[in-house]
């Protein structure tokens, strides 16, 4: 049985509404390999000293920053949004996080998405952090749909240095997800692992728990040596107790480390 190295973590993002130290917390006492921090309005999220002093207390390294990209950040840490990524990016290399997620720009914000494609490549080549850009889903209500991305929402069509895939916006856009990990390539950098439905909504579910190819993603990832981390970005909001949410989030790890693990590698 090979055992990769890929490590395993914890988005922050996954007990919201709780804070980013209620994560540490729990990404320790589950045995995660690390966590994400996703940067929004929680104060402690935004301060590396602080985020510098949760890791060491739980000795749990920060692996990647997730970008303030969300609808309800757009004040945090400015609102210019490459002052933004550059903060995130200067957050990543203080804490040894070797990854800043990012989302495309919104469609609205015009002057950022005309030099986004340029400008993550000029900051890329300017730092040893990845800027693992995520891909996206249309937005959806009833029968009508609205591309809310630009350049777009499927990352692939542009020519980023490193991508980030989220299964459960793949469900949301209702793509085929192993057809977009292949055009991802050996540009494929992170991954994080949620499943859905295929509804409208971006559900973010255990994995196991809808219809995306979790586990075949993992196994795949396990046999071709992938070097990147696996992040668990799942919604825990609908756990029915503080011992329900610790519960789905060790059945998540539990799936993700059996799904890794593999008789043979190839590659």
């Amino acid at each position: 049985m090979h055992i990769p190295d890929t490590k395993v973590a914890l988005s922050t993002a996954s007990v919201y509404p709780d804070n980013t130290a209620i994560a540490f917390e729990l990404a320790a006492a589950l045995g995660y390999d690390g966590v994400e921090v996703m940067v929004w309005n929680d104060p402690i999220s935004q301060d590396p000293d602080a985020l510098r002093a949760l890791a060491d207390k739980h000795r749990l390294p920060i692996l990647a920053v997730h970008a303030p990209c969300l609808l309800i950040t757009q004040r945090v840490w400015s609102t210019d949004p490459w002052t933004k990524l550059k903060r995130a990016r200067a957050a990543a290399e203080r804490l040894g996080a070797d990854t800043v997620v990012v989302h495309p720009p919104f469609r609205w914000q015009r002057q950022y998405a005309r030099d986004f494609v340029r400008g993550i490549d000029r900051m890329a080549g300017e730092t040893a952090v990845r800027f693992a850009v995520e891909n996206m889903y249309p937005w959806r209500y009833k029968d009508r749909e609205m591309l809310a991305y630009a350049p777009g929402w499927d990352v692939t069509e542009e020519e980023y240095r490193h991508f980030t895939i989220d299964l459960s916006h793949a469900a949301t856009s209702r793509i085929d997800a192993f057809a977009m990990v292949d055009r991802m390539g050996e540009r494929l950098a992170h991954v994080h692992l949620a499943d859905g439905s295929g509804s409208g909504k971006d559900e973010h579910l255990i994995p196991g728990r809808g219809n995306q190819p979790c586990a075949e993603l993992l196994e795949r990832l396990a046999r071709t040596g992938f070097a990147g981390h696996v992040v668990l970005e799942v919604n825990t909001r609908r756990s029915g107790s503080p011992a329900e949410r610790e519960a789905d989030l060790a059945e998540a790890l539990a799936f993700t480390r059996l799904h890794l693990a593999t008789a043979t590698r190839v590659g």
